[in-house]
């Protein structure tokens, strides 16, 4: 493939609460649909020869606005689902502070570090990473896939193939924002040519 295109999610009723979502399946906010429907076009015009998404509903529902105005059909495919956060899931991090003192920085820090019951940013990019070296097999030119934020931040510093060390030194994707991952003419390398690129609200 020539280009990679990665969409988060639009704003979900536990990021507006400020709670921690991971594998829970929470719906958009009317703020998020609105969202999805203002990013729509300017996804849409990378022209994506597939495209590909978490079967989560906030991700769905967000390529939904994409797949309306272009047609095109997004398939689902779980392994792009957000990292498993375990027994985080449902708290806010104020919850999870006082459960697991000191264990959110931990997380924040070291991509290895798994919370209790659930799998570490290098787990979730592995899986994720999968899904695209399959994609590259098929495809030549733009892959779209709408998931969510912590994956799209592993993937892309698994991509980039960037020392597990640094993963940490990539900033947050906001709620529908992408990245835009371009491969190196004549190599198999990849570079990051967008990184948290959005539509004005």
């Amino acid at each position: 493939m020539a280009r990679l295109v990665l969409w988060r999610h639009g704003e979900t009723d536990y990021n507006a609460a400020g709670r921690i979502q991971g594998h829970l399946d929470t719906s958009l906010t009317d703020a998020g649909i609105a969202q999805a429907q203002r990013a729509a076009p300017v996804v849409a015009a990378f022209e994506p020869e597939v495209a590909v998404g978490s079967d989560l509903r906030r991700a769905s529902a967000t390529a939904a606005a994409f797949t309306e105005l272009s047609g095109m059909p997004v398939r689902q495919d779980k392994r792009l689902r957000e990292t498993h956060l375990g027994e985080w899931q449902g708290l806010s991090g104020a919850e999870v502070e006082h459960g697991w003192p000191g264990s959110m920085a931990v997380w924040r820090s070291d991509a290895t570090w798994s919370p209790p019951g659930g799998e570490s940013r290098v787990e979730v990019a592995e899986r994720a990473f999968e899904v695209v070296s399959e994609l590259d097999t098929t495809y030549q030119e733009t892959a779209l896939v709408c998931a969510h934020g912590g994956l799209i931040t592993g993937l892309t510093a698994r991509m980039l193939e960037l020392p597990v060390e640094l993963w940490p030194s990539l900033g947050g994707i906001s709620n529908c924002h992408w990245v835009v991952l371009t491969r190196r003419t004549g190599t198999d390398r990849w570079r990051l040519t967008t990184y948290n690129g959005g539509v004005p609200a």
